[in-house]
């Protein structure tokens, strides 16, 4: 059982959460991703990126947690949300464009270089990925939730093997510098 399979430890995220959204990564995404491409949200969690990626593009959700699709789609019946691995992505679906917040620093490294290549392989043509992480080179665990903290370096690396990396830029979440987005084309 997962970290947020556990309603008790999803209610205290989404308090924990509560005035943060990528409202700021999702106006640099929309430099790259033209308005109505059909994009996939990688970790979705309460929904509130989702929300503004609906604006501008065709959205499909996804959370590894039943919990946080279920109440997703308790108040927002209809909308196209899958229970998804962000490491198999096992899904017949294809995108213009990937996109997740904060959500691959759950994933080892090794994790994270397999759903690097499955990203690859559900993207369209000329498809765009977008990705937040904490910047470090630390990890850590808090009740079996792992936070895996990345250099810019170590995320070129990662990500060059695949994809063109168009961007790669350190930002402020909390601190200054404390965080990166990497924007790469398929």
């Amino acid at each position: 059982m997962g970290f947020f399979d556990n309603e008790k430890n999803v209610k205290e995220y989404i308090k924990m959460a509560e005035g943060y959204s990528g409202e700021g990564l999702i106006e640099i995404l929309k430099q790259y991703l033209s308005p109505g491409s059909s994009v996939l949200e990688l970790g979705m969690g309460p929904g509130k990126d989702l929300d503004i990626l609906n604006r501008f593009y065709q959205t499909t959700g996804s959370d590894h947690s039943k919990i946080f699709v279920d109440l997703y789609l308790q108040n927002n019946p209809g909308a196209k949300v899958l229970l998804l691995d962000a490491v198999s992505l096992k899904t017949a679906y294809r995108f213009d464009g990937i996109y997740s917040n904060k959500v691959l620093i759950h994933l080892t490294k090794d994790q994270l270089a397999t759903s690097i290549k499955r990203q690859k392989e559900i993207l369209n043509k000329n498809g765009i990925i977008f990705h937040s992480f904490w910047k470090g080179n630390t990890r850590e665990e808090y009740d079996g939730l792992i936070f895996q903290y990345y250099e810019v370096d170590e995320l070129k690396a990662l990500f060059k093997s695949q994809f063109d990396i168009l961007q790669i830029q350190t930002y402020q979440e909390m601190e200054a510098d404390d965080s990166i987005y990497i924007i790469a084309k398929n």
